[in-house]
Order: structure tokens, then C-alpha cells, then sequence
């Protein structure tokens, strides 16, 4: 049995999430249970980390996020309460069966149907730069149709989490519909600010912001409906829409502002956001040939149509005059277009995999405020890459090569900018055994810059403070170096590791004085570094009853510009604690933030906190918890421009109970969900108002 089990392991694990022909329906029903029993809960490939759920972490689950959170892998941080999956501080690429995915598409998952998570720390070139990708790996379901549904209200605030999902079969077609609604309305809120502003002539103004309230709101309704019809081995096709609508997204602050040189105090207020709908398409189509090739292509497209707007005034107590007005509004009419083939061929110990995609950004912005101008910009992308993967015994080995070309064009001035940019990526790694793996990865990958920064139309921030973009922006290029040692123990797995990364040439705002005006706009700048060691373990305290996880990172940076070079040191990390026996589920979760240096400032996400007690009763789950129960909410930023020191420190109520009730009905023989190896995304952008 134990040869058994590894034949099956390795077979699963030759091709890699990068491209791996996922057809579960043709895959032995028996093979599938025996890793899911007997195989270890971590399985280290060369290209990835394979988990495989326990019966009670899928007894404990109701969807596919509280799947992920029982899991516990050590270096991510997932909050299904927030609808967040973090790792190290950076974004992490969701993927099912390989197709690019949302938090909203894994939250409709069913626990039962997936096999495996897929854990890619070191994402190869057709990842499109990711730094972290999960994917789900699904398994074709034994029932015709299934309902989820799940309610999370807060019990003190307007706050709270609905979704309701559904699925039907016929044949070898699948329908989908779905939707959820995130409440958040008038939540309290606060923020801690204070600058001093050094002028040209080397005199200095503070300015202290004290707090008189203020809230947030950001509500949102997300929908989906989709198409998919599989024939095993042979053919998936997949049609979806969906409409990602913002009802309400808008940050509002009140303060009383104290001057140094000891002019009257000042009231301020300082509101910023914007509202509108972004609906989508996506098309996917993959063919099966003989001698284990296959040929994938992909086509998305989305539209942006909404606004964004800050208003800024500044006015003495007496309210006799305002000192300062800022009215800003940008109506948005953005599409974004792209396409891609791939194709890949698979060898008893190689894989070889190309692509080719293309996207296309067309956006019109009117500046209300200014007249009803009207601005356009194009931006085009083009990515081409080639990439190999070979076994040599207990070495494996990993070489690709992309190319980009990125061109953008402003139509109304006539002035842009094109590019290309090299992106290569190299992985070696070596298995001493099931039980330790050691891998070393180079990758690359380049940004572009946004409409934000390459938007030319100034800005008003406040009183004295301005925003402009830089049309002479190019694409930005980054590396990054990893070694890695993975190790699986009795009770104990995780990592621990090295990595090296740099931006020569990283997009970064600029300050400087202009006639009476402190201008920011964006450069490429002389380049950012930083080192980070990190250790990511998971202890097994009582087997399938109490485990315990975390990753702890320390980071050191620097960052050089025009006129500073700068350094910055610090520790970010998560940990958790989660408890599971007799269906009742208890778990805590702590989350440090990554501090951030770009450009002059140093910034930082959310400092969070959360307590969970669930309970499972045959197709319902109960749940009750607290947001923040210890400390204070904290996110904000520090600028270390010598023209502008500033800190900041935005505070919401966020000590948080809540409830919640998940409901999942399954009945008859449900066909098994399309799945994408390939995906690609376009995403429409959007202006930013200026806000201070």
C-alpha cells in the first residue's frame, strides 16, 4: 500500500500547478481517498506544497474559506469573517482547477469537492508575476445540485457578509448563479495625524490634526452566472458574467487643526471615495490532443463605469469664511480587454509549456471639476514566455524565459512611452526525502504604471499641497532570489528561509516645492532592496484536535530616489490557534502587518485580531465571534520626506461581535464544475481622486 501511495503522490505532483491537465473525472475514485487518508497531511514537491484536508477539517467546514482556514498553512493569513487571504503581507493569486479565481468563487466551494490545495510560493512565468498562488484542486461532485447560504451580521454596527450560491446539471452541462452583499455603513471612525512641512527657505510649520470624528462606509454587491460544459479528457468550455457593483465607498474625517506659528485653529474636513460598477466576461476554452498535449485559451473583458471624488475644505470655528474648498470629480468610462494561448506538453519527466497573451486598457476619464475635460489613455501589453521542467532523480529543475512589451499613449497631449523588458526565472530544487526539501528560485517580472501616475492633470490635495502623474514613466523591474528549506517532522512542518529581492527601477511618488505649492508626482526611482528571513511552522498539539500556526518574518530595507536614500527594519507575521472536536470549533487569530518602505513613506495594513466559536449540526453551522477583541485597530502610513514628516493612524471601531449561520442542501448527481488550467485577467482601471 505504502508504493501504492507514492506512485499516486508522484503522479499527481509531475506536472505541477503551472500546467497541470486537471481532469478528476477520469481519475480513480479509490486513488483519490487513498491520499486523502494515508498520505502525508504536507506533501513537498518541487514546484509546491501539496495539503490535503482531513476529515475533520472538512467536517468542520462550510464553504471553501473555512476549508482553507482550517488547514492552517503556516505562511498564509485568512480571514473568512474579512474575506481576506494574505501571505507575507502580499496579495496571493487564487486559483481553481488552475483558472484564476476570487475570494467570492472560493467562499462557493464546497468542502466536500476539494482534493488537494496546491500552496506555490515560487509562481512560474505563466503566474503573470504573482508572488503567491493557491489553487484549489476540485473533484467532480457526487450530487446533481447544491444551495449554500451564509449570514454574518454584526451585532453593535452596520456591518456584516450574505451569500447565497447555487448550482444545477444537466448532462454534461453545469449552470451557476450566485451573488453576496458586504455591508458596511456609517462605522465610526477616527484618524491620528500630525506633519511638519519644511519649506524651500528651511522654516517649518507642524500641523496637528485632533480627531472629531468621522466614518466610513463601504457596501458592495457582487454577481455571478455562469456556463460550463465538460467532456472528460477532451473538452471544457466555460462562459461566465458578472457584475462587481460598489453601492458605497467613502471615508469621511473631521478634525481640528493646531499651527505651530500660532495662527487660528483650523476645522477640517476631509472626505474621499467613489461608487460605481464594474461588469465582466470571461470565455475559456481547452482541448485535449494525443501524446499528452493540450492547447488552452482564454479570452476576458471588463468595463468600468463609475466616479471618484475628495472634497477637502479647511475653515475657521466661526465658521465665517472657508480657507480652503477642494472639490475634485472624475467620471470613468475604463475597458480592459485580454487573451491568451497556451500550450503544453507533457514527458514522463519534463514538461514543456508556452503562451502568448495580449491586453488592452482604453481608458476616458472627465474631470467634472475642471470644465467636463476629457482625458483618454491607451495602454497595451503583450507577454510571450517558454518555460521547461525536468526531473533528475532527487533534483528537479525549473528555466523559462518571458518577454513584455508594454506601450501606453495619452492622446490628448500625444506623449508616451514602450518597452521591453526580459523576465527570466530559474527554480532548482533538491528532495532529501519526503521529510526535507531544499529549493532555491530566481524570478523576475516588470509593472507598469497605473493611470494614476501617469495621469498629468493636477490635483489639489489641500491648502498648499498638489498631485501630478509623470508621462515619462517607464516599466519597472523587479527580481527576486529565494532559498527555502522545507521540513515535515512528527507533529511539526513548515519552512524556514532567505529572500533577496530588488526594484532598480521601482515607480515611487517624489516631492518637491514648486513656486509655493509641494508637488508629488512619481519617478522611477534609484532602485529598492530589502532582505527578509522568515520561519512558517505548523504543530500539531493533539492530532486532528488543537493545532497551531504562524509565520514570523523580519525584513530590512532600502530605498533610494532623488536627494534620500533610506532604510527601514521590521517584524510582521500571523499566528493562530484553532480547536476542533465534537463539531464545535474554536479558534484565535492574531495579525501583525508588514511595514512597507516606497518612495519616502513607510506604510502598513491592517492590525487585526479575531476570536471564533463555531458549531456543526448535520447541513448547518453556528457561529459567534469577535473582531478586535484585544488592542486597537491600526492602519496608516509614515512619510519620511524631509519637505513632509507625517504619520498617520486610521482608527475604526472595529470591536466587533457578530453571528453567523451557514446553511449548504445538496441532492441529486451534480456534474463536475468546468476547470481552467489557464486564466487571464483584465481588469479596467480607474482614476484616483486626490485625497490628503
Amino acid at each position: 500500500m505504502k508504493h501504492v501511495i507514492t506512485l499516486i503522490a508522484i503522479a499527481f505532483g509531475s506536472f505541477g500547478a503551472s500546467a497541470r491537465p486537471e481532469v478528476p473525472d477520469s481519475l480513480p475514485v479509490r486513488e483519490l481517498q487513498e491520499i486523502v487518508i494515508e498520505a502525508p497531511k504536507v506533501i513537498r514537491k518541487a514546484d509546491m506544497d501539496v495539503y490535503h484536508p482531513s476529515k475533520s477539517a472538512v467536517a468542520n467546514s462550510k464553504n471553501g474559506m473555512q476549508l482553507l482556514t482550517n488547514l492552517m498553512i503556516p505562511t498564509l493569513t485568512v480571514s473568512d469573517a474579512l474575506g481576506s487571504i494574505q501571505a507575507a503581507g502580499q496579495p496571493v493569486q487564487v486559483r481553481i482547477n488552475g483558472r484564476e479565481s476570487s475570494v467570492d468563487q472560493v467562499r462557493s466551494l464546497m468542502p466536500e469537492t476539494i482534493k488537494r490545495v496546491e500552496w506555490i510560493d515560487n509562481p512560474g512565468l505563466r503566474y503573470g508575476g504573482a508572488s503567491y498562488v493557491l489553487n484549489f484542486i476540485v473533484a467532480n461532485p457526487t450530487v446533481g445540485g447544491s444551495l449554500m447560504t451564509t449570514a454574518r451580521p454584526a451585532l453593535n454596527q452596520a456591518w456584516g457578509f450574505y451569500m447565497a450560491d447555487a448550482k444545477f446539471n444537466t448532462g454534461r452541462s453545469q449552470w451557476e448563479v450566485g451573488a453576496n452583499f458586504k455591508l458596511t455603513d456609517d462605522l465610526k471612525t477616527h484618524r491620528d495625524y500630525t506633519e511638519t512641512f519644511t519649506y524651500a527657505d528651511g522654516s517649518t510649520l507642524t500641523r496637528n490634526e485632533i480627531a472629531r470624528g468621522g466614518s466610513l462606509d463601504n457596501s458592495r454587491v457582487v454577481a455571478w452566472a455562469s456556463y460550463n460544459y465538460v467532456k472528460p479528457d477532451t473538452t471544457v468550455f466555460m462562459a461566465e458574467l458578472s457584475l462587481n457593483q460598489s453601492i458605497t465607498d467613502k471615508f469621511l474625517y473631521n478634525g481640528l487643526l493646531s499651527l505651530s506659528d500660532g495662527s487660528d485653529d483650523i476645522l477640517l474636513t476631509d472626505s474621499h471615495g467613489n461608487k460605481g460598477g464594474t461588469p465582466s466576461l470571461s470565455l475559456y476554452w481547452q482541448q485535449n490532443f494525443t501524446n499528452k498535449q493540450m492547447l488552452i485559451v482564454n479570452f476576458n473583458s471588463s468595463f468600468y463605469f463609475g466616479r471618484s471624488f475628495s472634497d477637502y475644505i479647511e475653515q475657521l470655528p466661526d465658521a465665517s469664511r472657508d480657507l480652503t474648498k477642494i472639490h475634485t470629480n472624475i467620471k470613468d468610462r475604463n475597458r480592459a480587454y485580454a487573451v491568451e494561448a497556451d500550450y503544453i506538453k507533457n514527458w514522463r519527466n519534463g514538461r514543456f509549456t508556452a503562451g502568448a497573451s495580449y491586453t488592452a486598457n482604453r481608458n476616458r476619464s472627465q474631470y467634472e471639476n475642471l470644465g467636463g475635460n476629457i482625458y483618454h489613455q491607451r495602454q497595451d501589453k503583450v507577454y510571450l514566455f517558454a518555460e521547461y521542467f525536468h526531473r533528475f532523480g532527487k533534483w528537479t529543475a525549473t528555466a523559462g524565459m518571458g518577454v513584455q512589451y508594454t506601450d501606453f499613449l495619452f492622446k490628448e497631449t500625444g506623449r508616451g512611452n514602450h518597452t521591453w523588458s526580459p523576465r527570466p526565472q530559474a527554480t532548482i530544487t533538491y528532495s532529501l526525502n519526503q521529510k526535507h526539501n531544499f529549493r532555491l528560485n530566481f524570478t523576475s517580472w516588470q509593472s507598469t504604471p497605473s493611470l494614476a501616475e501617469t495621469n498629468i492633470v493636477p490635483q489639489q490635495l489641500d491648502g498648499f499641497q498638489w498631485r501630478v502623474g509623470n508621462q515619462n514613466l517607464k516599466t519597472a523591474n523587479s527580481y527576486m532570489l529565494t532559498f527555502r528549506y522545507g521540513f515535515n517532522l512528527p507533529r511539526v512542518s513548515g519552512s524556514f528561509g532567505v529572500r533577496a529581492f530588488t526594484s532598480p527601477n521601482a515607480i515611487t511618488p517624489i516631492l518637491w516645492w514648486e513656486d509655493e505649492r509641494l508637488l508629488t508626482t512619481y519617478e522611477n526611482s534609484r532602485g529598492l532592496q530589502n532582505l527578509s528571513f522568515f520561519i512558517a511552522p505548523q504543530i500539531e498539539i493533539i492530532p486532528d484536535w488543537l493545532m497551531a500556526s504562524g509565520y514570523l518574518q523580519f525584513r530590512m530595507e532600502r530605498m533610494r530616489g532623488t536627494g534620500y536614500t533610506l532604510h527601514s527594519n521590521g517584524w510582521s507575521g500571523n499566528a493562530q490557534i484553532r480547536l476542533m472536536h465534537w463539531g464545535f470549533v474554536l479558534s484565535g487569530q492574531y495579525m501583525r502587518a508588514q511595514r512597507d518602505l516606497w518612495g519616502e513613506k513607510i506604510s502598513w495594513g491592517e492590525d487585526m485580531n479575531v476570536v471564533d466559536l463555531g458549531y456543526n449540526w448535520k447541513s448547518w453551522q453556528f457561529s459567534a465571534g469577535v473582531i478586535m477583541p484585544f488592542g486597537k485597530y491600526d492602519q496608516g502610513s509614515k512619510s519620511l520626506s524631509k519637505w513632509n514628516r507625517n504619520e498617520q493612524h486610521m482608527r475604526l471601531d472595529m470591536r466587533m461581535p457578530y453571528i453567523s449561520i451557514s446553511y449548504n442542501l445538496q441532492w441529486g448527481r451534480q456534474k463536475r464544475s468546468a476547470q481552467k488550467l489557464v486564466d487571464i485577467d483584465a481588469n479596467a482601471d480607474r482614476s484616483t481622486a486626490g485625497g490628503r
